[in-house]
């Protein structure tokens, strides 16, 4: 079976409680965030919707005030600087929503395989 990434973040929180693995994805954002020392403290049954609006503020105010601890979340999460490269830095909210996207890729890829293997 291959890993194949939803195209947005809606069809990638559905995918994930279709696999019954939304919860596991909070937990890995949660872990990831915090090995990154940006304690993110979502609960495992937080709606998808707020997940997504509360990762996205989050992400926004990094880019913001905490650029360091921004660049150093991507590298503890390990989203392609390729992708992050690719993204139209104009808009910062629009970033913030892209870059959300991004995290939760990784991090749905990262839940999906350990799952599988």
């Amino acid at each position: 079976m291959i890993f194949t990434p939803p195209q947005n973040t809606d069809l990638l929180l559905s995918e994930a409680q279709k696999e019954k693995l939304y919860m596991e994805l909070v937990r890995q954002l949660n872990k990831d965030f915090t090995l990154a020392n940006e304690v993110l403290d979502m609960p495992a049954d937080i709606a998808p919707i707020e997940l997504k609006l509360g990762l996205q503020d989050r992400i926004y105010r990094l880019i913001q005030v905490k650029f360091a601890e921004y660049l150093n979340l991507l590298y503890i999460i390990d989203v392609p600087e390729k992708e992050i490269k690719a993204l139209n830095g104009a808009d910062i909210a629009e970033l913030a929503e892209q870059v959300t996207f991004l995290i939760l890729k990784r991090e749905w890829q990262k839940v999906w395989f350990r799952n599988r293997y």
